[in-house]
């Protein structure tokens, strides 16, 4: 089978596209013949060395996909042969098959398109579980959300209207900010002309954000702890900007707030069912036609440097997804 391989750590233009041996099923797995797998910005950190999880080489990148389940392991519960399904796996995706635990996959509705799919998972599961969970947004509440127009800001805007929030989005263009505005935000800042507490306090009669979702980090951050409210929330979810910052203790304290941190992929191994509810209220959001998946880049797998480069460049807004010929 074709896949495509990182040999030596470091950056993307060293990923090459070769053949290695089909993968088996063990038990309690599946093997899915993936036709897109979901590119996102862990994938570059997890070949330059720089993930939590750090991969044998040689590996196959990838952490998300869609296709068709083609071979059940032992003890497989819940997923059949011929499943249209979105797995989430620690690596491998970039490739025409994978094989991953029963546990991480999820099945597809219907109207569900791969591409879709495969842009699904982890986005969509990180700004629920992030939202629901560890920030415990309410209907009613001001979010404000970071990098608004990218892969998971973009997903944090829908989850955070169709759970009744306000949302203010930022954004460092306009056109990322009218794509918020399309799905759901009722606000908009650009933070490359304007000032994030400002507009913020203005927005809100000077109380701020009750629960901020960041996964841009650097500057962004530092102006989310002046723009947060009395009680409010701070969801560390990634560094897209390249600087982790630093926490004054005080800003905690005076503003009574928390910051908190968002490592979805974790709840894998220590808590599947949690990931399991989310994506069960996710399927079903999405069915109702509250979730609008937003692919901006379609590549083909023999393109996958391409393809990561266009989120490395800031390129993309929503998604970029790998197609993968039968």
């Amino acid at each position: 089978m074709q896949a495509v391989l990182c040999r030596d750590l470091g950056t993307v233009e060293q990923l090459v596209v070769e053949d290695v041996p089909m993968p088996e099923p063990g038990p309690g797995q599946v093997r899915i013949r993936l036709f897109a797998a979901g590119l996102n910005f862990a994938d570059t950190l997890m070949v330059a060395g720089k993930y939590q999880l750090k991969p044998q080489l040689p590996f196959v990148p990838g952490v998300e996909g869609a296709g068709v389940v083609d071979a059940c392991g032992a003890n497989v519960d819940g997923v059949r042969e011929g499943d249209r399904v979105a797995a989430y796996v620690p690596y491998g995706a970039f490739a025409e098959y994978v094989v991953v635990d029963a546990s991480r996959v999820f099945q597809m509705p219907d109207t569900m398109s791969f591409s879709e799919g495969a842009s699904f998972v982890v986005a969509y599961g990180t700004s629920h579980h992030a939202l629901r969970d560890r920030g415990d947004l309410q209907a009613g509440e001001t979010l404000l959300v970071h990098g608004a127009g990218g892969g998971v800001g973009l997903t944090a805007v829908e989850i955070g209207r169709a759970i009744g929030a306000r949302v203010i989005a930022t954004a460092g263009s306009q056109a990322k900010l009218d794509l918020a505005r399309e799905h759901g935000a009722s606000e908009a800042i650009n933070y490359a002309s304007e000032d994030i507490r400002d507009r913020v306090k203005a927005l809100t009669d000077g109380k701020g954000a009750n629960v901020v979702y960041d996964p841009v980090g650097g500057d962004v951050f530092d102006a989310s702890l002046r723009a947060i409210a009395w009680e409010g929330r701070l969801l560390i979810v990634g560094f897209a900007a390249g600087r982790i910052p630093s926490i004054p203790a005080n800003y905690l304290l005076v503003k009574n707030c928390a910051a908190i941190g968002v490592f979805w992929g974790d709840y894998a191994d220590k808590a599947p069912h949690v990931i399991q509810r989310g994506m069960n209220e996710l399927m079903a959001w999405y069915d109702e036609g509250l979730l609008k998946p937003h692919v901006s880049f379609e590549f083909p797998l023999a393109q996958a440097t391409q393809a990561l480069q266009t989120i490395l460049e800031r390129r993309s807004t929503g998604r970029v997804v790998l197609t993968i010929d039968a």
